[in-house]
């Protein structure tokens, strides 16, 4: 083996010879050069990104040649792009695990088979750069790297997510040079990196070179301090410089106006430079104004985006410039299905921008320190970020039980201690200029003990002007008592009562932040509405962030080239934990889920109430925190089922930050109607901005309104046609003018149903319980399985039939539902009304047993013939909605076919249905079909997969789409939650009802005639 000391294994050696941390920057040659930002015109910065020679080994201890060695031959060697992962180009095994440790838990000690990637570069040296000083930056290599140059060994780092800076001064010379790295899958540090999230190694963010002058400016921050009434700010530039050095401070506002200039001569260490701004246009993530520091030091000028702000608690709540700020957020890992953890800037850019356009203000980077340039592209559009410290050692807890509290072993070691300062040390230098940032976290799920506590201590020390936040102090957890030093409670995946509770509390003085909440796996979350109903009643609730924002799946192939996503155990990777890693608002290729478009609606900025809907009375109620509603206006109208009655628009809405106000729609005169109105209002952006376009909907509301002419309407005496009805070899055959339908009477149920000769009706209909499992079903799951929900068929006890009129004959079952192995699951009669006029009406009462965890559904199924792909309906849409995921459809008439209904969650499971449908059509293009309508809104879906089908696959692409069209008519679907991590779903959302009514009416159409 080559001749290195396996410190990899030693908590107490996490470095050799690296820089101490500092802020992120690049160093210009000019102002002009520093304004445009890219650093590749800089002189001073070469990329070392591109093709390295690459061969990877799968343990250290096959490392034998000195490859480092300046004469080398890595000829043979593969090609690899840095930077990028291992896994996602072929090597190594692509693992997904989220709280098991992917090897034995004997820390600090790691499997002797400890995969190695050895990495060579050859690069020359710019001839300018002769008596710089020369240094390389890793930004992030997972989990620890040896650096050798022209031979000479140059130093060690671990902690994988926060950059590694050498001096390579006296390893480099003119002209051609070479580097050598040596990067371990596995280090000691490997403890403290135990997120939920794929397993990468290799140098996966920038490598790159500075020159920098002999004497320069090493670390620059800027303390800033405003006045009590935010009227006037202080710039205090703290400088950390190598020698005798002149530096010049330029502070220009966002017009390029200076107002502010200083300077200050140091001789090497640390001096300041103070300057003062007047009237400061304060940064937020509504308005993030920006100014420019410029530094010129001899050759180099450095530039800081600066933004003016003033983060605080008062009084148990969360404050920015004053105002009690509502973090919206989401939790965002650097993620791409094809790259891994290597993440480009436009991709960054995309997930911002994504974010922006629905209302989301804040990020928590889970979990751990984001690439450099997302923090600086988060201060340029807006958001508050959760800077959050590498570290995360969930697996200890699962290592063996949590009662002896394994979990925190970790952070009470005092031997572990330099390894969680270094990695908070490492953060908050890198990131303490970043307006964006709003608190400092001390990382994820690693318990809690004396080492988290120092952490806390040495942050409040080093930056007192940001409030740190840590959940793992939180009641629940065997931690240490002293959470003094913490600023915020947070929770994960606290209920709605829990976080009210709290809120009305006297004695809980800290404001609390639910770090994670409403599990967004799969069809989900269901429970967001619910959440921010009590968030904004109580200043207290400073907010939280979903969990998650996107799916991690991974861009795979069928053997037969269909695409897909994978995910845990796809690879053959042990342990894992499945498609639990697949739990994001978007998908891998962010395209939004309806759980996004949820999301959207329920924390817009923009709130609408009824005040007095008959007289066109509307509440507004801006939920912006520092800016009116000038940059919006406000378009509404009024439908009768689809029809467009009136419409108008409001183009400037006055109403301050944080107030409301009551606005007149002037829609009295829309026409007398006997159907109920419909008034939508839409809240769109007037100009276009960095991450939307003119005309963007912010946030919409709609109401209902009352008929305005209900005297007019009358009651017309429906005129039935004759009907035959006969008994002929156990079925109940009924002939009409058009039609012909079959009843069979042993099995109680329609077997044939045909209008004017067409079928209408592929397989005999049936009553139905069991939905396809969501993602958030997996506990209950198992519940309903044992019950025999999923295998219920249906038992007819009585069928019998009677014709009273040659206009109506009625047929009564009593029947029930219930699996093998176990009674029924619930009893029941179903009337059966077939009118002269084709309609079939249908009226059942249910009863449950008692004992029974509650229904996923209960309606009716309903197989139509191939070519049925056209639906129509009356209800909430365009996209999916359940009764606790509604809040971003609006109720409309809508026209789309049944693949459009289709929703491609990467686990297949229940999808697509259209809650509050009032009556829907099922037809083929021609307009042939059939009508459902019922007294009460019901639950309604199309769909070419049986709930059977969706509960076997497993991946997409095992699924084969039937030619049928299989339509369910549910008295009422239970809701989706959010309990595939969070708490369980809502009794208000479950069909837990014992007895209960269900009617609907089925009517053969021809659209067209």
């Amino acid at each position: 083996m080559i001749p290195i000391q396996p410190i990899w294994q030693n908590p107490g050696i996490f470095q050799i010879n690296r820089e101490p941390a500092r802020s992120h920057y690049v160093p210009f040659a000019g102002a002009t050069q520093a304004k445009r930002g890219r650093r590749g015109e800089s002189p001073f910065y070469q990329t070392l990104n591109g093709s390295w020679k690459f061969q990877y080994r799968e343990s250290v201890t096959l490392v034998k040649e000195a490859f480092y060695e300046e004469g080398f031959d890595a000829g043979a060697w593969d090609d690899l792009i840095v930077p990028s992962c291992w896994q996602t180009n072929g090597y190594d095994q692509m693992h997904y695990t989220n709280v098991n440790y992917p090897f034995p838990v004997d820390p600090p000690h790691v499997p002797d088979r400890n995969p190695a990637g050895l990495y060579i570069r050859d690069f020359n040296i710019a001839a300018g750069w002769e008596g710089k000083s020369k240094y390389a930056v890793f930004e992030g290599v997972n989990s620890c790297f040896y650096l050798w140059v022209n031979g000479s060994f140059v130093g060690y780092s671990q902690g994988s997510r926060v950059p590694a800076e050498f001096d390579l001064s006296p390893y480099l010379r003119s002209g051609k040079n070479r580097m050598a790295v040596l990067v371990l899958k596995w280090c000691d540090g490997s403890y403290l990196e135990d997120q939920d999230l794929w397993r990468y190694s290799g140098i996966f963010r920038d490598v790159y070179l500075l020159a920098r002058d002999q004497k320069h400016v090493r670390d620059a921050e800027v303390r800033q301090k405003l006045s009590e009434g935010l009227d006037r700010a202080e710039a205090e530039i703290v400088l950390d410089v190598t020698g005798a050095l002149d530096v010049r401070a330029e502070l220009f506002d966002a017009d390029g106006q200076v107002v502010g200039t200083g300077n200050v001569t140091l001789n090497g260490g640390k001096g300041s430079i103070l300057l003062e701004v007047e009237q400061p246009r304060l940064w937020s993530a509504e308005s993030p104004y920006l100014y420019q520091l410029y530094l010129y030091a001899g050759e180099e000028v450095l530039r800081f985006p600066v933004g003016f702000r003033r983060i605080e608690i008062t009084d148990g709540v969360f404050r920015v410039n004053g105002a009690a700020v509502k973090l919206k957020g989401v939790n965002r890992h650097d993620s791409h299905p094809v790259l891994g953890q290597t993440v480009s800037l436009n991709h960054m850019i995309a997930d911002l921008l994504l974010m922006k356009r629905h209302n989301v203000n804040a990020i928590r980077a889970s979990h751990y320190p984001n690439d450099p340039r997302f923090l600086e592209l988060c201060d340029h559009y807006g958001f508050y970020v959760v800077d959050e410290a590498d570290l995360e050692s969930h697996g200890m807890g699962n290592a063996g039980p949590w009662e002896s509290g394994i979990l925190h072993r970790l952070t009470a070691d005092p031997a572990w201690l330099g390894a969680y300062l270094d990695r908070a040390e490492r953060m908050v230098e890198r990131d303490k200029n970043r307006a964006c940032v709003v608190m400092w976290s001390l990382g994820n799920e690693s318990g809690y003990g004396i080492n988290h506590i120092a952490m806390a201590e040495w942050i409040k020390q080093r930056d007192p002007s940001r409030p740190v936040h840590y959940e793992s102090a939180a009641p629940g957890y065997k931690g240490h008592p002293n959470i003094d030093c913490l600023d915020v409670e947070s929770r994960m995946y606290a209920t709605v009562d829990y976080i009210e509770e709290y809120a009305r509390n006297a004695d809980n003085k800290k404001p609390m932040f639910l770090c994670e909440y409403s599990h967004a796996m799969g069809n989900g979350p269901g429970d967001l509405k619910d959440y921010w109903d009590v968030i904004y009643r109580y200043p207290k609730l400073m907010g939280g962030c979903v969990w998650e924002w996107c799916d991690h799946g991974i861009a795979a192939t069928t053997a037969d080239g269909r695409p897909y996503y994978a995910y845990g155990g796809d690879f053959g990777d042990m342990p894992h934990d499945g498609n639990f890693c697949v739990d994001g608002l978007v998908s891998p290729d962010r395209k939004p889920h309806a759980g996004l478009l949820e999301l959207k609606q329920v924390i817009a900025p923009v709130r609408f109430e009824a005040e007095d809907l008959a007289a066109g009375l509307i509440r507004v109620t801006n939920g912006y925190d520092f800016r009116d509603l000038s940059h919006v206006s406000l378009y509404w109208k009024v439908e009768e089922e689809g029809e467009l009655l009136a419409q108008g628009s409001i183009q400037e809405l006055n109403v301050g930050p944080q107030t409301d106000a009551i606005i007149t729609l002037p829609y009295a005169q829309t026409p007398e109607t006997e159907g109920e109105l419909v008034l939508t209002l839409s809240c769109r952006l007037r100009e276009e901005t960095d991450w939307a376009e003119p005309g963007y909907e912010l946030a919409f509301g709609q109401f209902r309104i009352a008929a305005t002419n209900v005297a007019a309407s009358s009651d017309v005496p429906v005129v039935r046609k004759k009907m035959s009805a006969m008994e002929t070899n156990g079925q109940l055959v009924i002939e009409g003018f058009d039609f012909e339908y079959a009843f069979d009477l042993s099995s109680g149920t329609f077997v044939s149903i045909s209008k004017n000769g067409v079928p209408l009706l592929a397989e005999p209909a049936r009553f139905a319980i069991w939905r396809a499992p969501t993602d958030n079903d997996m506990h209950i799951r198992k519940k309903w399985q044992e019950e025999g929900y999923d295998r219920a068929e249906t038992k007819v006890y009585l069928c019998e039939w009677n014709q009273p009129s040659p206009e109506r004959a009625e047929i009564r079952v009593s029947y029930a539902l219930a699996g093998y192995s176990k009674p029924p699951v619930l009893r029941g009669t179903a009337e059966w009304t077939v009118y002269g006029d084709g309609e079939i009406r249908l009226g059942t009462d249910v009863e449950v047993r008692e004992e029974l965890p509650y229904l996923p559904r209960f309606g009716l199924r309903w197989a139509m013939p191939e070519n049925s792909d056209e639906v129509e309906y009356f209800g909430y849409g365009p996209h999916e909605s359940y009764v606790d995921k509604r809040q971003s459809v609006k109720l409309g008439r809508y026209l789309l076919t049944v693949n459009d209904m289709y929703v491609p969650y990467i686990m297949p499971q229940e999808h697509g249905s259209r809650y509050g449908t009032e009556w829907a059509i099922v037809s083929n293009e021609q307009g042939i079909g059939l009508r459902f309508a019922s007294s009460e809104p019901f639950s309604f879906n199309a769909s070419h997969f049986t709930p059977e089908d969706l509960t076997i696959a497993t991946h997409e692409p095992e699924l084969s789409p039937r030619k049928e069209t299989i339509v369910h008519l549910d008295y009422r679907m239970s809701g989706v939650g959010s309990n595939s991590c969070g708490p369980e779903l809502a009794e208000k959302y479950r069909l837990g009802e014992k007895r209960f009514r269900f009617d609907l009416s089925i009517l053969p159409v021809f659209k067209e005639d």
